[in-house]
Formats: C-alpha cells, structure tokens, sequence
C-alpha cells in the first residue's frame, strides 16, 4: 500500500523555500480533480466519476497528514458526487436529461446568499471550535473502526474569515453544480482566486499554481454554463426558473 502513502514522492518542485515534494497520491488526485472540474464544465457526468476518486485520495491524504476535519469535508462531498451523478442522470420520457443548465431563481438566490453570509459569518467566530469537533468526531469514528489514530494537536487557524468562506462557499458551490445551477461556477472562480492568494502567501506555490488552473477552468466553465443557460431560455436573477 505504498503508493497510497505521502512519503512515496513522484518529483520534487522547486518552487518557494527548499522546493515542495509532490508524492504520487496527490499529483493523480489533482489530476482527477481537474479531469472532475473540466468534464462539469463541459456538462459530462463522467465528472462524478473522476470527483469520486479525487475526493477519495484527498481523504486518504489528509488522514495521513491530520486534518481529519477536511477529512470529513471530503466525506460530504463524496455523498454529494454520488447524488450529483443520480441527479444528472435522470432523464424525462422522451430520453433527455431532466435537469437544465440554469440560474437561480430570485428568491432561491436571495435565500442561497443569506446561507452564504450566515454561514460564513457563524464559522469565522467559531471555526477552531467548530473543527476541533469534527476533527474529535472524526477521531472517534475511525477509532471505531478499528484504525489506530490520536486527537491530533490543533493550532488556531491562520486565515478563519477566509477559510470560513472558502469552506462553506465550497460546500454552496457542490449543492448548486449537483442541480446544474450557474451560480455553483462563480462561486468556484471566487474560492479559486481566494485559495491562489492564501497558499501565494503562505510560499505553497505549487498549490497556488494549481488553483490558478482552477480558477482558468472555473472561468471557462462560467462561460460555458451561462451560454448554455441562454438556450434554455433562463435569465439571472428572474422571477422562476
């Protein structure tokens, strides 16, 4: 089981301070995540597919490195590549899909940014609490199961607003790409751009580099999602949908 393990590197970096090693785990997970991130905007269901393997790696990777909270995080998301892969798939009775490329309606936008405000604003005060319970719960679980793991020593979170914000807009934006809404696009661009500065900041350019990626297919998705929305006759911001 080696190749699933961190220390197995695949190439050395050097990009910010004494370079970074890009194990094999992690390099085929970001792969999958930008196959997973590319055939979404594309509106190919086989995106589920490669997000389902993406957020597995990621969540033997962050096992491995104790952040069981994003552990967690990528538990969730798991759950919703799976109901977003039944959602695309269902099809009407004359064998087109049932759900349509387009936007929000008004009052599902308003309540959606009320979710966004709240939820943000609830993590930042909270955030060190909120992830010590996950990570305890996490911990708990897994020991549960047999697996030979410890509560992790947990410093105060660098970044808590952004975080907060990356964190809750990423789970926002994973609900709406499941129903095929554009917003779930520029909810990505917006996490994107946040995550380039953040790991910029903290001289973890590779996964600022890859994120800049992100942001460029995020964008391209936006693009594509709001011409395609076009032909199905929806308008930002209307009334209904």
């Amino acid at each position: 089981m080696s190749f699933f393990s961190t220390s197995n590197i695949l190439v050395h970096i050097p990009l910010g301070a004494g370079g970074y090693d890009l194990s094999w785990i992690e390099a085929i997970g970001t792969l999958f995540g930008l196959l997973c991130i590319w055939y979404a905007s594309k509106e190919k269901i086989i995106n589920y597919l490669f997000g389902l393997i993406n957020v597995t790696l990621f969540a033997v990777i962050f096992f491995q490195i104790q952040l069981y909270a994003s552990l967690l995080l990528q538990l969730f998301f798991f759950v919703a590549n799976i109901y977003g892969w039944y959602a695309w798939s269902r099809q009407t009775q004359d064998n087109q899909a049932e759900l349509k490329i387009r936007w929000l309606p008004l009052p599902k936008a308003l309540a959606w940014a009320a979710v966004c405000v709240i939820g943000i604003a609830l993590m930042t005060f909270n955030i060190d609490r909120v992830f010590a319970w996950l990570t305890q719960l996490a911990v708990t679980v897994m020991q549960g199961m047999g697996l030979s793991v410890q509560m992790p020593q947990l410093q105060p979170d660098a970044f808590p607003f952004w975080d907060s914000a990356m964190m809750v807009l990423s789970i926002v934006a994973m609900v709406l790409m499941t129903r095929k809404y554009v917003e779930n696009w520029l909810l990505w661009v917006v996490i994107d751009v946040i995550s380039v500065a953040i790991f910029a900041y903290q001289g973890v350019y590779a996964m600022a580099l890859e994120y800049v990626i992100l942001t460029l297919i995020a964008l391209n998705g936006s693009w594509l999602w709001i011409k395609s929305a076009g032909r199905n006759h929806s308008r930002p911001l209307s009334s209904s949908t």
